[in-house]
């Protein structure tokens, strides 16, 4: 399965791996998935940090770094991914998450989430 980490997991698992439940664990480890980071989590991150949040207090570029290394695939923001925003209901309001719910649905990922309401799309998104 290609697992696509919304903003937040991705935080977690390079820096905070305990504030992962025990199913993103699971599903993290498994060799047989191949994990997926968006550049509009970097975005995100970037914009997030030099607005002084102190969840988000990350340096993109090195956290990028690591997650090639890794071995994360990184996902650009195409513009089908932008347009595909457009046919979302509007069940959460941050452009970011939006997005991330975009490219897994045309790229064929299941998004793993925390976030109750980013879970709301259903299709494509899980939350764990």
């Amino acid at each position: 399965m290609n697992l696509l980490l919304d903003t937040h997991l991705l935080l977690w698992a390079a820096s905070e791996p305990r504030r992962l439940s025990a199913k993103a664990r699971t599903l993290l480890l498994d060799p047989a998935h191949q994990l997926v980071f968006s550049s509009a989590s970097l975005w995100e991150i970037t914009i997030k940090n030099g607005l002084e949040r102190s969840d988000f207090n990350v340096d993109a570029r090195r956290l990028w770094r690591m997650l090639l290394v890794s071995g994360y695939r990184e996902l650009s923001v195409t513009s089908e991914h932008t347009v595909t925003v457009n046919d979302l209901p509007l069940l959460h309001k941050d452009p970011f998450d939006r997005i991330l719910v975009a490219q897994a649905r045309v790229e064929g990922l299941t998004l793993l989430t925390a976030d109750k309401a980013v879970a709301k799309y259903g299709e494509g998104v899980l939350k764990i």
